[in-house]
């Protein structure tokens, strides 16, 4: 049984960590080809349609789901694209070095990124700070990352100050600080802060080591789980029609019964039909 990095706490201060994954259908496929750019929203949806359960919680719903820390989300996008196709990962990108620029082909295995689980799980931490006195602080989710989506697209700093001011419950003597009182903190309190939730919060390293055969020099590439994963599991649309038009063509099945197919089980079937007409092809 598997177990997410943090854990979500419920409304009667339970902890729910265990979970059970669903690899995806063809309805989240649909689901995904239809999207636009993966987003947070679209995170929620997708987890909330394949987490069967997570602790005593079943079925998950999506304001569960959104009240994930990011953490944990991001390591049930990784376990559900493991669930889906497995650990091993096949990419390609080009050396950052102007004088050398050759595309590079990287292969690696979900299960060798680095994950910083929580040691001691809390609905809420309290730290002291230098300047500003005692923080009471709740580490950012899943809801957070939906709310403030716009607001990262506009100004990216202010979202950041948007964010603190939702995660935090006390500084000092201020209850619920506003977002322009935390704007009117000085530079290095703030920076304490983010360092008190980085330390707090569970976290997967969303970047890789590369090295390159045709230089000879490493470098560090982003790994940008959500846009990965999204990108990997996103079917095209036409595509997928067209496999559940050939499967209920020959097999007389419903679109139900196929649409509800995994990915692996509902090419299987294709696969096999094709080697009998065929062989049949063949033989007349």
């Amino acid at each position: 049984m598997d177990e997410l990095p943090g854990g979500y706490w419920d409304a009667a201060g339970r902890l729910h960590r265990e979970f059970e994954l669903a690899p995806l259908t063809g309805r989240e496929e649909e689901l995904l080809a239809g999207a636009g750019d993966a987003g947070p929203a679209l995170v929620t949806t997708v987890l909330s349609r394949t987490v069967r359960r997570l602790g005593e919680i079943s079925p998950v719903p999506p304001e569960v789901a959104a009240g994930l820390l990011i953490a944990d989300r991001l390591y049930l996008l990784l376990r559900l694209r493991a669930a889906s196709f497995g650990e091993n990962v096949r990419a390609d990108l080009f050396c950052p070095w102007q004088d050398c620029g050759q595309r590079i082909s990287l292969a690696f295995s979900l299960a060798d990124l680095p994950v910083v689980r929580s040691a001691a799980p809390a609905p809420v931490y309290t730290a002291s700070t230098a300047e500003a006195g005692e923080a009471v602080f709740r580490l950012p989710n899943g809801a957070d990352q939906q709310e403030l989506a716009a607001s990262v697209a506009e100004n990216e700093a202010w979202a950041l100050t948007l964010l603190l001011s939702r995660c935090l419950h006390r500084l000092g003597t201020i209850e619920s600080p506003s977002p322009e009182q935390v704007a009117a903190l000085p530079a290095r309190v703030r920076a304490e802060l983010e360092t008190c939730l980085y330390e707090a919060a569970p976290r997967i390293d969303q970047t890789i080591e590369v090295g390159c055969a045709a230089c000879g020099r490493t470098f560090i590439a982003p790994f940008d789980i959500e846009r990965f994963l999204f990108g990997d599991l996103r079917t095209d649309g036409d595509l997928l029609y067209r496999e559940v038009h050939y499967l209920a063509f020959h097999y007389h099945w419903s679109e139900r019964e196929i649409m509800e197919m995994t990915r692996d089980r509902r090419r299987t079937y294709i696969d096999v039909l094709t080697e009998t007409i065929e062989v049949l092809n063949s033989e007349a």
